[in-house]
């Protein structure tokens, strides 16, 4: 590593997952106002949404994490867009159905004159 350039104030620092309540214990620069006791030792406190202990590519487990509702509106178009897809087949459906029944009826007519 080069001399002088990293920071020097590496110290003990407890991250907490929001999620589940996961603490790890690791050395950090990061700074907070947030203090924890741990094992009868202070130490500062970092809280963070996601963690290895809580995202679904580590735990193997498919959960929302989205805080801010994103997946829910892409869930709630795509359901949207599905209802529209259905809508237009079956107003086409309905369409060719009575064109159908015309063409029918109209050869029907013809045939009793």
């Amino acid at each position: 590593m080069k001399q002088s350039i990293h920071p020097d104030s590496y110290r003990p620092v407890v991250f907490q997952d929001l999620n589940n309540g996961a603490t790890f214990l690791t050395r950090s620069t990061a700074q907070t106002d947030e203090t924890i006791e741990l094992d009868g030792v202070k130490y500062p406190l970092i809280k963070v949404h996601v963690s290895s202990s809580s995202h679904p590519f580590f735990t193997g487990e498919e959960r929302v994490l989205d805080i801010e509702g994103r997946v829910d509106k892409f869930k709630a178009r795509a359901e949207a867009g599905k209802a529209a897809r259905e809508k237009r087949a079956s107003a086409a459906k309905k369409i060719t159905r009575r064109a159908v029944n015309r063409s029918e009826k109209s050869v029907a007519r013809q045939g009793n004159k």
